[in-house]
């Protein structure tokens, strides 16, 4: 397997898992930087390698209504901060090419969003930057299909590449995880990270916005961890219940501590 590396990060050819984790959207300078640095301390105390994320534009909400972030200028600068005043790597998704030229001069990793992964124009587009590019598999996808899209990138030259499974769609407004495509991705030759939070979402199962079941977050990500993937993201917020996106399938800040704890457990004894 391609090891990956994010700054003085590796990820992936059984080094150790990476997190990448925090708030869905940027609500706010304070939070993002308050969140990234708690979380940064709660990674120092058990050995994981951190990589803080967060979206300046949710540019696929359901509603017109729906809260999308501060945009890709502010959101930027805000990430930049983060990256400066923390010192840890970021991740954010762009949602359209014109945002890749900007968005490429401070994320250490460019996400492809899910609904956008089989969308050539802009994975190329954002593949030529030859920053490190995290593909969130889309729930509508088998594992293999990644394949070709692994191909498009390959195609630019570029090898930094990093997939994220996210579930798969089951039914009307819900997801499942196959932890098998852990395995079957990772034979592509890269690290294979599982993303807990959207894994639990119900997709529209609140009628104009997305629901979710973050109970089952800590169980789906010892799964993961124990089934082999190479990092874990997570979605996480110091008052879920209250958070402007995606809320029900967010973890509590609280709770992080604990559960990375039972993950380290699990890693030690794999």
């Amino acid at each position: 397997m391609r090891q990956i590396k994010v700054q003085d990060i590796k990820i992936g050819d059984k080094d150790r898992l990476v997190l990448i984790a925090g708030p869905c959207v940027i609500e706010s300078e304070a939070l993002c930087l308050d969140t990234a640095r708690k979380i940064k301390d709660i990674a120092l105390e058990l050995d994981i390698p951190f990589i803080f994320k967060a979206s300046f534009d949710k540019a696929n909400r359901l509603s017109i209504d729906s809260y999308r972030g501060p945009g890709l200028k502010r959101g930027l600068e805000i990430l930049g901060k983060v990256k400066q005043k923390i010192k840890v790597p970021v991740l954010s998704d762009i949602h359209c090419q014109k945002e890749i030229k900007e968005a490429a001069k401070i994320l250490d990793i460019i996400q492809i969003p899910a609904f956008l992964c089989r969308q050539t124009d802009i994975v190329v587009a954002v593949a030529k930057t030859g920053k490190v590019i995290n593909i969130k598999k889309g729930q509508f996808l088998a594992p293999w299909d990644i394949l070709p899209i692994i191909k498009k990138i390959e195609s630019t030259g570029n090898r930094s590449i990093l997939i994220t499974e996210r579930g798969a769609c089951f039914g009307y407004n819900n997801l499942v995880s196959d932890f098998r495509s852990i395995a079957i991705m990772r034979q592509f030759g890269y690290p294979v990270i599982y993303d807990a939070t959207h894994s639990v979402q119900l997709p529209g199962g609140k009628g104009g916005s997305s629901g979710g079941q973050r109970e089952f977050v800590a169980g789906l990500s010892r799964a993961a961890t124990a089934f082999g993937c190479d990092g874990l993201f997570l979605e996480v917020h110091a008052d879920p219940d209250n958070a402007l996106c995606d809320g029900p399938n967010m973890i509590d800040l609280k709770e992080l501590q604990k559960i990375l704890k039972q993950i380290k457990k699990i890693e030690a004894a794999l």
